[in-house]
């Protein structure tokens, strides 16, 4: 029984079951990458695929790496080049490079983040006001996860409102393509389509792999179900991996139907459920299914646990904000103290960021340290995003966004005004600002003494251009920010702390790059491509610090942690208010049982009577999802107020008296 010993039988099961499409039902905690990593090595090691004809899909490059190395552990001495273990949108950019002419783009095709789309649909609306660009730009997202044209946008427009937005969404997919860019929801949109409409594409693509296997299958949108359709054909050779309790991304385009669909599409579909979890204990288990009991189910599973009974689940009623930050503090440190852990054996989740502050407040001040989840990524930092832009701009001179700021960072002595000319100049010939440069137009409307900084820096970013192939991406980073001056930039800019600090990340990147492209064998050209869609901090193979974790409940999904604090349980914040008005309760019912499924050995849940909104403070009531728990969860005496603050105060005296 070799390499599938390890497993309980429904895992091995879905492990060793190859005769057509499979669908395994994963509750929480139940082990889903290790079925699938040993799937994987069983396809290779005993059932003779060849590494590369194996693909696993999943949505995060984290999830990814952790899949790989799981992966190499388990075929160690067989050799796994060429496996693919990489998220949706990877797999995207990898078909969109190979097949780029199909698209129209030349291989070279920039990535353009979110604040670019920003950028252009702001450019569209002729407005700075954010949160109207935000409406338009989700608007156009959850288009593109629909696999709808701006044609078919505007056909289908339910009222003059959605017709204004899929105009706007055709003069944004215009200004791509004359870019020669693509979005994040392109990488995924067009190569659907290209599949669609390409038989020997389509062909190519599924002779070349020969099972697919998805994780998180529940958070995929439209467009990702119909890329695994078209790749997997008639063959059907997949495996599905996913659980309809934890499907969280509705608002973001996710369709928790596509569950429902493959039931449809494939007749034969073979289904595993796995219930048996290896994380919580009974208790919390007993809780997590008591609440999930109240969605209508796509199909019945109940998790259940060896691990014991373990704590009871803990409710903790607070007089307003302060106070709860406050009583999760005292009481983590309590815990902490009498059991001897360790930072990172907690948790304090919360449903929206806004809620952070004021528990990183409260443990700032009893020095504790911890981590913010979902904080800014290293590549949204303003110092990163100048040195990408010459990137971008090296590796497609068509890009336009990457053009304006590399142009302009560190200035040049190119103002405002000239730039307006170029622009008006590269809208009459139809082509990208960089073209515009060198045009006999440009030379006639704009003075020799202002375009000849222009020239200058064209001539530079295409001398860069020629060394791609040649050099090393490391030295050819370094030597850029030497001729661009970049290090005096930051200090003519800010002072010397500031642009000490910007300088080291900007020399962690160069390092990271030099390092990515020796390790991977990739020019610069091709890193450029694949920055767009990582995260650094998720790229650095770093210890996780030992520190509490503070995470919104959908950052916190795939994670587990020994001790859980559950805050703001109350109507309005979980479930949201809005959720409840647009009828999507049973996502936030969702999102509970998520956030229930995080712990380990105990659970404390806490709310507000009131809380402060803007300038006035409301009335809370506890969230009707506490009920949901079952009968099995301790709802504490209710003390007066005066008697809460006095042993509130003494607490705390008591524990510092034995810290001290």
């Amino acid at each position: 029984m070799s390499l599938l010993a390890a497993l309980n039988p429904p895992q091995r099961e879905a492990a060793k079951y190859l005769d057509g499409p499979l669908l395994v039902l994963a509750g929480a905690g139940s082990g889903k990458t290790r079925v699938i990593t040993h799937k994987i090595a069983y396809l290779i090691g005993e059932c003779g695929y060849k590494p590369g004809s194996i693909a696993a899909i999943t949505f995060t490059n984290k999830a990814a790496r952790e899949m790989q190395e799981r992966a190499a552990k388990l075929t160690q001495g067989v050799n796994t080049k060429g496996l693919i273990v990489t998220t949706f949108h990877s797999m995207g950019l990898r078909m969109l490079r190979e097949d780029a002419k199909f698209a129209e783009l030349k291989p070279a095709f920039s990535i353009l983040d979110s604040a670019d789309a920003a950028g252009i649909v702001s450019e569209i609306l002729k407005t700075t006001d954010k949160q109207e660009i935000r409406r338009a730009v989700s608007r156009i997202s959850l288009w593109k996860n629909e696999l709808k044209s701006p044609a078919a946008a505007l056909a289908t427009a339910e009222d003059d409102n959605a017709r204004a937005y899929a105009r706007i969404y055709d003069r944004y997919d215009a200004t791509l393509r004359a870019y020669q860019a693509v979005d994040f929801d392109d990488l995924i949109r067009l190569p659907a389509e290209l599949l669609d409409t390409h038989a020997e594409l389509r062909e190519k693509w599924q002779n070349r792999l020969r099972h697919i296997l998805v994780d998180e299958y529940q958070d995929t949108n439209v467009a990702q179900y119909r890329l695994l359709q078209k790749l997997t054909g008639v063959r059907a050779a997949f495996t599905a991996v996913g659980d309809d309790d934890q499907a969280i991304y509705g608002w973001r385009g996710a369709s928790a139907d596509n569950l429902r669909q493959l039931n449809e599409d494939y007749p034969h579909l073979h289904v595993v459920k796995l219930e048996q979890n290896y994380r919580s204990s009974v208790r919390i288990l007993k809780a997590a299914n008591s609440l999930i009991a109240n969605n209508p189910k796509l199909f019945e599973k109940r998790l259940w646990s060896d691990l014991g009974l373990g704590d009871a689940i803990q409710v903790m009623p607070t007089k307003d904000d302060e106070h709860e930050a406050e009583s999760v503090v005292m009481r983590l440190l309590s815990h902490k103290f009498q059991h001897r852990t360790e930072w990172r054996d907690y948790a304090i989740l919360y449903r929206g960021n806004y809620q952070a502050r004021i528990f990183e407040q409260a443990l700032r001040n009893e020095k504790v340290p911890y981590q913010l989840s979902g904080g800014q990524s290293f590549f949204d930092r303003a110092e990163i995003k100048d040195v990408i832009s010459y990137l971008r701009l090296i590796a497609n001179s068509d890009d336009d966004p990457a053009f304006i700021r590399a142009v302009t960072t560190p200035k040049r002595g190119i103002g405002a005004a000239t730039l307006e000319k170029l622009g008006q100049v590269a809208a009459t010939l139809h082509v990208s600002l960089f073209e515009a440069v060198f045009s006999a137009a440009a030379a006639s409307q704009i003075g020799e003494r202002q375009l000849a900084p222009l020239i200058e820096f064209c001539n530079f970013i295409n001398r860069m251009e020629e060394r791609v192939p040649r050099e090393p991406a490391g030295e050819l980073l370094n030597d850029l920010l030497k001729t661009i001056d970049y290090e005096v930039y930051l200090f003519d800019q800010d002072d010397q702390r500031a642009a000490q600090s910007k300088w080291n990340n900007v020399l962690e990147f160069a390092a990271w790059i030099g390092k990515k492209g020796e390790e991977d064998e990739k020019d610069l050209l091709q890193l450029t491509q694949t920055i767009a869609l990582i995260t650094l901090l998720e790229g650095r193979e770093e210890e996780e610090p030992d520190a509490v974790r503070l995470s919104t409940l959908h950052a916190a999904k795939g994670l587990e942690f020994g001790h859980v604090f559950l805050v703001g349980v109350e109507e309005n914040i979980l479930p949201h208010r809005d959720a409840v008005d647009e009828g999507r309760l049973e996502e936030e019912r969702r999102l509970m049982y998520v956030g229930v499924t995080r712990a380990k050995k105990s659970l404390t849940l806490s709310y507000c009577s009131r809380r402060k909104r803007a300038r006035e403070t409301v009335a809370c009531d506890p969230s009707r999802f506490i009920d949901e728990l079952g009968d099995d969860v301790r709802m504490p005496e209710k003390p007066s107020s005066a008697d809460a603050k006095a042993s509130g105060s003494d607490r705390l005296a008591a524990l510092k008296a034995m810290l001290g």
